[in-house]
């Protein structure tokens, strides 16, 4: 990746280009909550949000039971496919990591449809496997991906696409043997689908979001060296190997908690930071809080999309979002060598 450039950060600048990516991401999560298979214009809109219209109206149900859980679903779940996805660039120093294709994402939704093959509930049980599917996943990345004292990032990146593809065949295998309904449902939520949401998820998955953020910003200057070499960042008091450890954990518990929920939804962490890296620049103060806005707005706005093209039938967001990572992921490998992305 490239060299941090530009002129310095300051607290002024991050408070005011994140400002920014808020009323961007209010601006998206607005035009969801209108658009959709029952249009609701804006001027009602307004008046339910100030209470004028009560419990009764069609368009309360619509927006507060139906679409509202759905848009926040989607924004913390684009949130932390995002930031996940700068971490791990970050750690590895390859521009085409990122949750999905490094396997986490598949190895949550293991651990996820196994708890619900032990009976486990969806309030602590299924996002606790989760998070131990997207744990092991990476774990078994990282070792496969060791070469030497190091770790060699296209070795981890081979590595996370055979896992993925391998647990994504034992889900499958469990969901076409099982007698158990809600596997059978789960078809549709394997390619991402956020139309079961509810406020109960968004309970869960809150906290472990606000902590993990708190505790991956407080890295964002280690990221920043880290990104120059693991040699230069310890000759600069990183200590590497911690950072690592710290940053897998928390990764997986916030990947886990939200593909819980939200089924598996690729390429969001690669197409994300990349176009805020283009826009800010490298430095991960400014990097991790753009990211992780723009993942939200990006998901959020892909969901509409996906409630829209083929209405009043609407497709997985997981669809949406590989329709338009795909040819993103091919475009980075070919511009490999570019300045903004060179590892």
């Amino acid at each position: 990746m490239e060299d941090i450039q530009g002129p310095p950060v300051t607290p002024k600048k991050v408070i005011i280009i994140s400002s920014l990516s808020i009323i961007l991401l209010l601006i998206v999560a607005t035009v969801s909550l209108i658009l959709g298979t029952a249009h609701i214009p804006f001027n009602k809109l307004l008046l339910l949000i100030k209470g004028r219209l009560g419990s009764n109206d069609p368009a309360y149900l619509i927006v507060f039971k139906i679409r509202l859980p759905r848009i926040l679903l989607g924004g913390m779940t684009g949130y932390t496919l995002s930031l996940g996805g700068v971490v791990f660039q970050a750690l590895l120093r390859n521009p085409l990591a990122e949750p999905f294709i490094l396997g986490t994402s598949s190895g949550a939704a293991l651990g996820a449809v196994i708890a619900i093959v032990l009976g486990m509930g969806y309030g602590v049980g299924v996002p606790l496997m989760a998070f131990g599917g997207a744990v092991f996943t990476l774990s078994l990345v990282i070792v496969f991906g060791k070469k030497g004292a190091g770790v060699e990032s296209s070795t981890i990146l081979l590595s996370g696409v055979i896992i993925n593809a391998f647990f994504t065949a034992v889900i499958m295998f469990f969901i076409a043997t099982s007698t158990h309904t809600l596997l059978h449902n789960m078809l549709y939520w394997l390619y991402g689908d956020l139309s079961q949401s509810r406020f109960e998820a968004i309970n869960i998955i809150f906290i472990p979001l606000i902590i993990g953020s708190i505790v991956l910003y407080g890295l964002s200057t280690h990221y920043n060296l880290i990104t120059a070499g693991e040699e230069e960042a310890l000759h600069m008091g990183v200590e590497v190997e911690k950072l690592k450890l710290i940053s897998i954990v928390v990764v997986s518990l916030m990947v886990g908690t939200v593909v819980s929920f939200s089924g598996i939804i690729g390429f969001v962490g690669l197409i994300v930071p990349h176009l805020s890296r283009m826009l800010v620049g490298s430095d991960h103060r400014v990097l991790i809080p753009v990211s992780a806005i723009g993942g939200a707005a990006f998901l959020i706005a892909s969901d509409t999309l996906a409630r829209l093209i083929i209405s009043p039938s609407e497709l997985p967001v997981g669809v949406v979002t590989a329709f338009l990572g795909a040819p993103f992921f091919i475009y980075l490998l070919r511009k490999r060598g570019s300045r903004w992305i060179e590892s």
